[in-house]
Formats: C-alpha cells, sequence, structure tokens
C-alpha cells in the first residue's frame, strides 16, 4: 500500500520507511509504526512517523 496518505499508515502497522540520512541513497528501514508525525491528509515524499524503536522517517511503503 501508499504512504502517501495518512489514511492509511496506522499506529501497530510495520512499514518500510526512509530516514532523514538515507534520503540521498534510498535506502529503507523496516519498524513498527508508535507515532503519525505528519498531520496533513497527504504528502508527496510520505507521512512522517516514529517507529517503536525511536527512529523517524517517511513511510515508502506498507507492509
Amino acid at each position: 500500500m501508499d504512504g502517501k496518505k495518512r489514511a492509511n499508515v496506522k499506529i501497530g502497522q510495520t512499514v518500510s520507511i526512509v530516514l532523514k540520512q538515507d534520503q540521498r541513497t534510498g535506502k529503507r528501514t523496516e519498524g513498527i509504526v508508535k507515532d503519525l508525525l505528519t498531520k496533513s491528509p497527504n504528502h508527496p515524499h510520505g507521512i512522517k512517523v516514529r517507529l517503536e524503536d525511536g527512529q523517524v522517517g517517511r513511510v515508502q511503503e506498507i507492509l
């Protein structure tokens, strides 16, 4: 599923995100969503989330 719509991203889901420092390379990190940080209903680069391990990034894919 697409990580650009806030309605698709739910707390507790497993997602693939790109961390700020990995934006140039596109390296993805997997984890479980703890918090949704983007307030708008859509974002062209992906909804920003905090994972349970504390990492913050933009959702690329919902697994």
